[in-house]
Parts: structure tokens; sequence; C-alpha cells
């Protein structure tokens, strides 16, 4: 015993005497390694000395910084920084899309090409340097991709609204809750008066009841055209983005009857027929639907398969947003996975019933194969969505993986769809479709990998639950755990762009997706599939009908959950909300060593900015796009110049402002002189104190009642005719006194990434021409404004995105 404790002793002096050169000196100014030249047995029976200063906190930091590059050798080593790699092409593309103009495309390749070699060059060597330049070429590259995107799509946006004779070729159509049909049309002529600048593709609404055209045919009708609105306010969503990839130069709808015009369609190229021939397709699987399940349930069933979505009502619709369960209407990564996951499981169970087919041949990929086969055919009859795309995507890299013997569920996986994405159509980073979709799966995924190290090694099964009867008790929980678990990764990682792009949050979305998943999972999903392949059979009848009684049930737990009234609105975030919360998203999700924890402080920062934007004060004077509708905020209530404002924009301030209903406009009995031009020490205009309601009325007044909707009957008592609300063309009077008023504006203060020098993005309605005759001159272009009556007024145009 006495041996054991000397050889610790020894052992325990060995390690002070090895330490000695880093340790200070000591009290008495002897260093420990002079004991070390001059040893003495009573130095293995000293108490080592105690420091009883504290250490600062400076060093602490930097023995954390010091294992900083060896968590990122471990990072690389794992292969995790592959990861990034859609991240920053990603953020590239972002960025040159935020950008109010477009920079020239041969400095930013060149840019690319040098650091690319410098890259290349230094590949062989370890240090933050290279990793640097590779980072820098792959954001360039997303720079380049978004300006390729553009110049590919090149899609023509009328800048102002025109009534003119429309001629075109039907492409798609698709029927809304209340049998009104929408066409997407190919536009071939204008007349009376004669577009200029005409859009490629329209979108356009026949409200009258009508014989519908198919697709292919001529259409022809006398329309009114209005350019793809803008976003409603600074940083919320800009529709003429989306249109302009989507393809679609102008919104609108037909005067009365659209007209078919006889004569053969034109020549088109296979492709173009190929495309006519599956939305014709769709078209009829879609009406095969509708007329077997009536009701929401049968227009949702409709949108499940073919995407779809105008049939279901209003009312549906809202019931599914409320309670967070709109998901399952979009063919999203959800619909895709369920149905080759279903496909895929069924062919292998199938093909392993026959005991020698399996022995002789790898049933697994031949499943893989056919359930790949599945995917596409779905993605085809979808048609060709974004979310639907991207899902098709996601689902096939998992498939072929498969076929490669290589793991299907993993982060990798979704980088590399990730990354065909992007490269295919950069524009999709900014959309919420996008950031939900891969936030979801990534955190699913990351989640599963968890899951699964921990598990690994365990009994997952202990003995007394291998019991027979106990082991369909364990099944049914290990299923409710697991949509449990599911459902709440799920809302939590898409909460933040939920909040950025809706400006609101399902609380109760957990408790829906719980009621509903099982039945989606089970019931509604596979009647689908069986339907589908037993369509063109004519035995689709009872799997269709059981699919509806399951929407059916989805659509009672929708509008049972939405009574309780979960919707909380959260209002606009900050500017840098989305960036630094995606930013400690992708740390917590994308890592596996501690610096993974960086997100945590990220995420806090988010929060801190969201509720410091909740604290800035509301705007006093909102000013629509167009300039046709004012509000003004004093206190709790806010009152604008239109009896009836349109819900398409009013409804947005109220989510992004959390606004009330506005008050109605009064007008005063006698004009009101014109308010005085004081000037303040600064030599501004002074702000003038009046009341919210005065100052709507003049600017009611302001406004010519030829330029809003008739809001008062005739003389002969009778409503006004719709043609007779629609907006008159300007005289020429008229248009030189806008002209003149327009040369004097001030210019906007945007709040975009301005470059001086640069030419503006092809889908601001500003950087084209004229797309109207001399007759009808394109409008004044009128910013949107944001006043407080704390300071001058100040105008701010809509962000680029």
């Amino acid at each position: 015993m006495a041996e054991e404790t000397a050889f610790f002793k020894l052992r325990k002096a060995g390690s002070l005497i090895s330490g000695a050169h880093r340790r200070p000196p000591d009290e008495d100014g002897t260093d420990s390694l002079q004991r070390r030249e001059h040893p003495d047995v009573s130095v293995l029976h000293e108490r080592p000395p105690v420091h009883t200063e504290r250490r600062p906190a400076h060093a602490a930091l930097r023995r954390l910084w010091r294992t900083v590059p060896g968590m990122l050798e471990r990072e690389v080593a794992h292969g995790h920084g592959f990861l990034f790699v859609p991240v920053i092409i990603g953020a590239g593309a972002a960025f040159w899309f935020l950008l109010a103009g477009s920079p020239a495309f041969w400095p930013l390749f060149v840019a690319f090409a040098v650091s690319g070699a410098l890259a290349a060059v230094a590949r062989n060597r370890s240090g933050t340097g290279r990793s640097l330049l590779f980072a820098l070429a792959l954001f360039l590259a997303g720079m380049m991709l978004a300006e390729l995107e553009t110049w590919r799509h090149g899609t023509v946006l009328i800048d102002s609204p025109v009534t003119t004779e429309l001629t075109g070729i039907v492409e798609r159509r698709e029927i809304d809750a209340a049998g009104r049909w929408r066409y997407v049309v190919t536009v071939t002529g204008t007349a009376e008066p004669k577009v200029r600048r005409e859009p490629g593709r329209v979108s356009l609404l026949a409200r009258a009841r009508h014989q519908p055209l198919e697709t292919g045919e001529t259409i022809r009708g006398r329309v009114r055209l209005s350019p793809p609105s803008g976003p409603a306010l600074p940083r919320l969503n800009d529709f003429a983005f989306s249109s302009y990839f989507d393809g679609i130069g102008a919104v609108g709808f037909f005067y009365g009857v659209p007209k078919k015009e006889a004569g053969e369609a034109a020549a088109s190229s296979w492709a173009a027929g190929f495309e006519r021939w599956i939305f014709d397709l769709r078209s009829a699987i879609a009406t095969r639907i509708r007329e077997t399940v009536p009701g929401d349930a049968g227009a949702f069933a409709a949108a499940i398969v073919t995407d779809e979505r105008r049939a279901i009502s209003m009312e549906t619709t809202e019931a599914l947003r409320l309670s967070g369960l709109a998901h399952i209407v979009a063919i999203s990564g959800l619909n895709m996975a369920l149905a080759a996951g279903i496909f895929f499981v069924g062919v292998r169970t199938l093909l392993s019933l026959f005991t020698g087919f399996a022995q002789a041949y790898p049933v697994k990929k031949i499943a893989a194969l056919g359930a790949l086969a599945m995917a596409t055919a779905y993605y085809l009859i979808s048609g060709f969505g974004v979310s639907a795309q991207r899902a098709y995507i996601m689902m096939a890299v998992m498939l072929v993986a498969v076929l490669f013997d290589r793991p299907s569920i993993s982060l990798r996986n979704v980088a590399l769809s990730a990354l065909i994405i992007i490269a295919i159509s950069p524009s999709q980073i900014l959309g919420p479709s996008f950031q939900m979709s891969f936030a979801a799966t990534a955190a699913l995924v990351a989640g599963y990998a968890l899951w699964k190290h921990r598990a690994e090694g365990r009994d997952p099964e202990p003995l007394p639950f291998r019991h027979p009867l106990v082991a369909p008790v364990l099944a049914s929980w290990n299923f409710a755990a697991g949509i449990f678990v599911t459902s709440l990764i799920g809302g939590i990682s898409t909460a933040v762009f939920s909040v950025e792009h809706f400006h609101r949050i399902a609380t109760y979305g957990l408790a829906a997706n719980l009621a509903a998943m099982p039945v989606i999972s089970f019931v509604i999903m596979p009647a689908g599939l069986i339907g589908m392949l037993l369509m063109p059979f004519g035995l689709d009848g009872p799997f269709l009908k059981l699919m509806g009684l399951g929407l059916e049930a989805v659509i009672v737990i929708a509008e049972h959950v939405a009574a309780w009234g979960g919707d909380v609105g959260v209002g606009r975030q900050h500017s840098w909300f989305l960036a630094v919360a995606t930013l400690g998203f992708l740390l917590l999700t994308l890592l596996r060593t501690p610096l993974r924890l960086c997100g945590i402080p990220l995420l806090a920062l988010a929060v801190a900015l969201s509720w410091q934007e909740r604290l800035m004060p509301l705007p006093d004077l909102l000013i629509s796009e167009d300039g046709t509708m004012v509000a003004l905020a004093e206190g709790e209530g806010i009152a604008t110049n239109r009896t009836r404002p349109p819900d398409f924009i009013y409804d947005q301030w109220k989510r992004a402002l959390l606004i009330g209903d506005p008050a109605r406009p009064e007008l005063s009995s006698s004009p009101r002189p014109p308010p005085s031009r004081e000037l303040s020490p600064a030599g501004d205009v002074a702000p003038v104190t009046r009341s919210a309601g005065s100052i709507v009325a003049d600017l009611k007044t302001s406004i010519p009642p030829d330029t809003k909707p008739l809001e008062r009957k005739a003389s002969d008592g009778k409503p006004p005719d719709r043609r007779a609300e629609e907006r008159r063309d300007l005289t020429k009077q008229e248009t030189e006194t806008a002209r003149a008023a327009s040369s004097r504006r001030p210019q906007a203060a945007s709040s975009a990434l301005r470059v001086p020098g640069v030419p503006q993005k092809p889908w601001k309605a500003s950087s084209s021409p004229p797309s109207r005759t001399a007759a009808t001159p394109a409008p004044l272009a009128t910013p949107l404004i944001s006043w407080s009556r704390h300071a001058p007024v100040s105008t701010a145009a809509a962000p680029a995105r």
C-alpha cells in the first residue's frame, strides 16, 4: 500500500515538474525550472503552489478560440463543408436579386475566374485563406447564376394598365370555387389600341358564364390588363418578381364572354405539344376527381393530385391556414415523400413474397426505380409547379442514392438537392416555399441523424416490451411519438420563415397536425395513389371516395382548430431578421461539433431584432403603389380615402402593421383652405397639426372621381354598370398636366441596395419603356410613402425583391 502511495506521489510530482515551464514565477522570484535543475527530495512532499488570483475572461476566450481550428477540421473531416456550398451560392444569388440594379456580367465572370484559379492553386494548403477564396468563388457563381436566369427568362412586363382587344392561344386553364375560369394565354396580338411592347403571356379571369375553351384553342376578347403588383409595403412580397420568373407579363380579366376564334391552331414544337398534352391530362384528372368527390373535399383531392387549388372555397382555405394545415394543399415534400414511400414499400413487400425472385434480383433497387418512375409521373401531372419541382428533385436524389447503395436520408442529399434547384432556378431562394421546405427537411434529417447516433449500441426493445401483447401498443406509441416529434421539429424550423413572410404564427398547428397526419398517412395518400393507378381502367371510384372521406375529416379538424383562435399576428419584421435567424438555424442544423451552439446567440439576436421592430412607431401615412389609396393613422384608429379599400392591398397592410379595420371617410361640406407652408429652423417644411379625418377628406377630394370606382348610384337609382366602374383613359390635357406634375416630383429614396451606374432590374415596371399608345400614357410613378408627424416627409420605394 505504501508503494502505491509513493508511486502516485511521484507521478504527481512529475506532472508538476513537467508543467513548471508553463507556470508563472513563484512569489519568491524563483522559477520551477531552477528546482528541476537542482532537485531535492523535499520537492516531492511540497504542496503545489496555489494561485489565488483569478484568470481574466479574455484568457478563457483565447483558449476557446484556439479550439476553433480543430473543430473546423473535424467538420471538414466529416464532410460538412459540402453542406455549405449551396448556402454560399444561394447567398450570392439572393444578394444579386436584392440589388436595385443589375451589375455587368463580365466583371463578375472575371472575378469568379480569378478567385476560382487562386483557390485551385491553394487547394493543397491548409488555412483559412483557401477556404475564403473558395467561398468567394461560390458567392460570385451564385450572382452569375441569378443574372443568367434573369437573362434567360426575359419576360416583358407592361408598365401601366390598359384596355385592349387581345387575341391569344390558351396555354392553361383552371376553375375556381365560384365556377369562373382563369386562362393563361400566349398573346398573339392586340388591337384598339395596339400595345407597343406586348407581353408574351398573360393571366386572364373570365367572370361571365361560358363554355370553357380547351388548351390550344385561340381566344379573343376585350380585356383589362394591369402590371403585376409590387410590394404593398417595403420588405413585403413582390408579386412582380415571381410573375417575371413565371413568364406572366400582365394580369387582368375579360369584359363579357371570351370568344373562340375559328381556324387551325398555330404549329408548335414537339416539346410544346407534349406540354399541352400533359396539361390536358391534368385538367381531365382534376375534373374526374371533382365529379367523383363533390364539394370542398373533391377540390382538396384535386389539389393534392394535380395542384389545382383555386377550386377550394375561401372558407376552407382560411380554416386550413389558421390551423397550420395549409401545407397539405400544395404538392410539397410531404405529398411526394408519402406517395413515393408508399409505392416503394408496397412494391418491395410484393416482390419479397416471391422468395426465388427476391434472392435472385435486388428487389430494393427495383422498388426504388419504380418509385422514381411514379414520382416522375406525379410531377408531370402536377403542372410543373415550383414546390412540386423542388419536391421531385429531392425525392429523385434520395431514390438514386438507393440505386447506388448510398444512404438515402442524409444532409448531403439535402444539400445536393438544394444545389441542383439553385443552379436551375436561383430565384426560388427568395420564396417562402423554398425556404420553409428545405428548413423543415434539413431539421428533420438532422434530428433523425442525432436520434440514430444516440440509439447506437442500445437495445431499442427491452425484454418486457417484446411480449406479443405489448408489441402492438409499443408500435402505436412509437408512431404517435414519431408524429409528435416530426410535427414539432417541422413547426419550429419553419416558424422563422412564417413570421418573416406571412407575419403570423399558427400556435395550434402542432395539435392540428397530430390529429390530421394519421388520416393523411393511412387513408388519404394510399387511397389516392391506388385510385390514380386504377383510373385508366375505370376502377378509381371507390378509392377516390375513400380519399374524399379522409379529406372531409381533415377539413373538420381544420375548422375545429381554427375556431380556437390560435392565429397570432406578429407584424413586419426587421430587415436583418431573416438573415440573422437563417444563419443561426443553419449553424444549429448543419454542424455537429460544439460550433453549432454559435447559432443560439444568433437566434436570440433575431428575436431581439423582432422585438425592436415591434417597438418602432407605425407610419402615420400610407400610400398604395398606384397612389389611388391613402391611409392615415392617428392614435388607435386608421382612416382611408376609400369607402371600400381593396382587400388585396389593405389585408397586407393589416398583417404587416397589425392595424384594424379602417374608418369610413367623411367629406367636408365646404372646401378647406390650403395649409400654410411654414419653414422649420432647418429650412424644411414644418409639419402642420391636423386631424386624420380632415387630411383623409382632402386626400379623397383631391383624387379625381374618374380615377376610382364609382361609389354612388346613378340618377335613376340603379347601381352603375360594371364597365362604368372601370377607370377611363386620360384625356390629352390631363396627360400633359400629369407629366408636368411628375417632372416636378422628388426622387424616391429606395430601401433596396443601390449601386450607382447600373441598370434597374427588368421586373421593375419603371425600367421598361412605355407599352401603351400616345393616347394612353403611363401613370405617375408614385412611390410608397412612410410619413411621420415627428419628422419631415420621407419616401421609401419598394425593395427590388
